[in-house]
This record gives C-alpha cells, sequence and structure tokens, in this order.
C-alpha cells in the first residue's frame, strides 16, 4: 500500500488508539491529551497528511497545531510502513478486553469475555457490536446494559469518527428527527434538573483523571422518542470552557439513533438562545412563533 492511501481518517484512528490504550494503562494524562489533539489536527487538516510527509518530510507536521516530535514520528512511521511500532508495542503490553473496562458498566470478567466471545480489542469493534446485537448475546448483557454501553461509547468516541463509520456503512439516507421544540424541552429539563442536582452522576473516563463522579444524565421519552442527555465532555468543550452549556442529546425510536448538540448561540440572530446545531433554521422559525 502506497503512502497516498493512507489517510487522514485512517491516520487520525490510529493516534485515536494509542490514545485509548494509553488511558487503559493509566498513563500520563497529558500524553493521553497529546495523542486525542494530535489526532483532532489530522481530522481538520485541509491537506493529506500523507502528502505531506512524502513531499517534505515529517519534521513539516511538526508546523501543525498539537504535532511535536515524538507524534510526528509516529505518524512518518505509519505513513511509510502502514504499522505502528507504538501501537503494537501497547497492544501487547495490554491483556484482551482490559481497554473495554473504560466503558462504565463493565468489569473485568467481562470485558475479558466480550474480548473471547467476540475477538475484538477496540472501542470501534465494541460500538459496532452493540449496535448490531452481537453483545447482546454475551452472557450478562441484557437489552438496558447494552443501551448504556451505546450511549457510553456514543460520548467517548469522536463525532468525526462517528461520523466515517455510518458513511463507511452506507448510511446516508436522511433519518426521522425529533422536532427542534422536543429537543429544546429536554435540554431545557436536563440544565434545570442538573442545577437543581436532581439527576445521577456518572464518572466519565475521558479528561477525568480524579475518577470523579461529576456528568449529569438525563433518560426521559417525549412524542414516542427514548432520549438521553448529558453534558459534552469533549476536548472541545473543555478548551472553550462550555462542558456546562453544550448538551449532547441521544434520541432512538424504532431502533432508529442519533445524536445532536444543544448550545447557547454567540452571534447572529439568534445570540443568546439556545440552538440545535446543524437544525439553525428551524430553531429561527420556533423562536420566531414563539414571539
Amino acid at each position: 500500500m502506497g503512502q497516498e492511501e493512507r489517510t487522514n481518517e485512517q491516520i487520525a484512528s490510529v493516534l485515536d488508539r494509542i490514545a485509548d490504550l494509553l488511558e487503559a494503562k493509566s498513563a500520563n494524562p497529558f500524553r493521553i491529551q497529546a495523542y486525542s489533539a494530535a489526532a483532532r489536527t489530522v481530522r481538520a487538516a485541509d491537506d493529506s497528511i500523507a502528502t505531506i510527509v512524502r513531499n517534505r518530510g515529517q519534521r513539516a507536521l511538526q508546523e501543525l497545531p498539537n504535532i511535536g516530535e515524538g507524534i510526528a514520528g509516529v505518524i512518518g512511521s505509519y505513513v511509510q510502513t502502514g504499522r505502528s511500532e507504538v501501537l503494537e508495542r501497547l497492544q501487547g503490553e495490554i491483556p484482551p478486553g482490559e481497554l473495554f473496562t473504560q466503558v462504565p458498566g463493565i468489569g473485568e470478567e467481562l470485558a475479558q469475555r466480550i474480548a473471547e466471545e467476540l475477538d475484538m480489542s477496540t472501542l470501534e469493534e465494541l460500538e459496532q457490536a452493540a449496535h448490531d446485537g452481537r453483545l447482546e448475546d454475551v452472557e450478562g448483557f441484557g437489552p438496558k446494559k447494552v443501551r448504556n454501553v451505546r450511549v457510553a461509547l456514543a460520548g467517548m468516541l469522536s463525532t468525526a469518527a462517528q461520523r466515517h463509520r455510518r458513511e463507511a456503512a452506507g448510511a446516508e439516507a436522511p433519518r426521522e428527527q425529533p422536532e427542534v421544540e422536543t429537543l429544546l424541552d429536554v435540554d431545557e429539563t436536563y440544565r434545570r434538573r442538573a442545577e437543581a442536582g436532581e439527576l445521577r452522576k456518572i464518572t466519565p473516563k475521558r479528561f477525568n483523571p480524579e475518577g470523579e463522579a461529576w456528568l449529569p444524565i438525563l433518560n426521559t421519552r417525549q412524542e414516542g422518542w427514548e432520549f438521553t442527555a448529558l453534558y459534552s465532555n469533549t476536548a472541545r468543550a473543555h478548551e472553550l470552557d462550555k462542558t456546562d452549556d453544550w448538551v449532547v442529546i441521544y434520541y432512538e425510536r424504532d431502533g432508529e439513533e442519533d445524536q445532536c448538540t444543544v448550545v447557547t448561540e454567540t452571534h447572529g440572530p439568534l445570540e443568546g438562545k439556545r440552538v440545535v446545531r446543524g437544525r439553525e433554521a428551524a430553531c429561527r422559525r420556533y423562536y420566531e412563533q414563539q414571539a
């Protein structure tokens, strides 16, 4: 396979897997975040990372944000050989299934059972199994537990990676969505009850070195939809100090699942109002009707 075939998504996925394995080893949080940040940079890059390496060498990668000499070397090696010694070494150091213990509700015994029965070793593979029915066939998993795993993984894995998996699976047809009025009502209920301390709190694995149970979670049902809402725990939300503003809402009906993010708009005609990202026009119409 030539250098041209190493896509930015493939390179970013390698960096994400290294970050996940480092987290499973309880490595230095700054090192984990460095690989996660580098993965975001690679995904967001306008130019092909493989082309940069081929034409200018791996040192040129250090001109990009969040990529230092060490990670540039990891990327350069993968682009040139199709392998990552760092990733392979970490995979060899961590027993099969240990990575899955990062997911709330999965202990060591269940993690080992998943690895052995389903022959998988990544969070991406686990997420696929949680959606295609294989995980529910593993002893110790029922429908409710599988649903909780899907919700947890959706928060742990990046939005870009989720989009890539949906596209690779051919899930491109428009999906039915809840009305923005319903989503905004779920958002308001979640934030009000979270502020009042009325909601159960979970312990996110990412960006939580103290292991604190700080993330409120809401499960509710409206208009035939099942909703799960929680504050965004993404790197971007932490960088912009929006972990108490951005609300991620997962919704499901008749086996179809998706998600959206509700934020406080900072500019334009909707400034100061809560808006469903990607559905700004519908939100504008909704607020005009309320005026």
